[in-house]
């Protein structure tokens, strides 16, 4: 019996065999500010085979302070990230697209390359929070701790399995 080892140096196997699916999500909302900013953030943390990538039907100028604050806090740093227009993803292939806001799956683009699965989580609009900053913080923090629990059972329970 031949050996992993024997396979690749007989080049029947690549080495990387096993360890190159990836997996090409989108994360779509309005602003493309915050919610799928964070779901964004915590994706590319979860395994570093997902290539996730988000955008905005009608992008905001700049990622919103408090949704980067948010993140910070659990060691994530979201702040360099930039809002982009959902329109320039349309003619790409993606095994996931999901929306994060009622609105962005209402207004959904229509994609030209191919999709996989398309999907709603979604998630309150936290740039809608009013009050002092901390009030602000504390919407904040419960919709980023929201998108953590739905997407970490998503990964668990249905990512990692298609990477396999």
């Amino acid at each position: 019996m031949m050996t992993r080892r024997m396979l690749i140096l007989a080049g029947a196997l690549s080495p990387l065999a096993g360890q190159d699916k990836k997996l090409r999500i989108l994360v779509l909302c309005t602003g493309n500010s915050a919610r799928s900013q964070m779901t964004e953030g915590f994706l590319k943390s979860f395994d570093k085979r997902l290539e996730v990538y988000s955008a905005g039907t009608n992008p905001s100028p700049r990622i919103n302070p408090f949704a980067a604050a948010a993140m910070k806090e659990l060691g994530l740093d979201i702040s360099g990230g930039t809002p982009k227009n959902a329109k320039i993803f349309t003619g790409e292939n993606f095994d996931y697209v999901v929306t994060v806001c009622d609105d962005a799956d209402k207004n959904c683009p229509n994609f030209s390359g191919k999709v996989g699965k398309r999907m709603h989580i979604g998630f309150i609009d936290p740039a809608k929070a009013t009050g002092t900053d901390a009030e602000k913080m504390r919407v904040f923090r419960k919709v980023r701790d929201e998108i953590r629990e739905k997407f970490s059972a998503l990964y668990a329970n249905e990512l990692k399995k298609n990477l396999a």
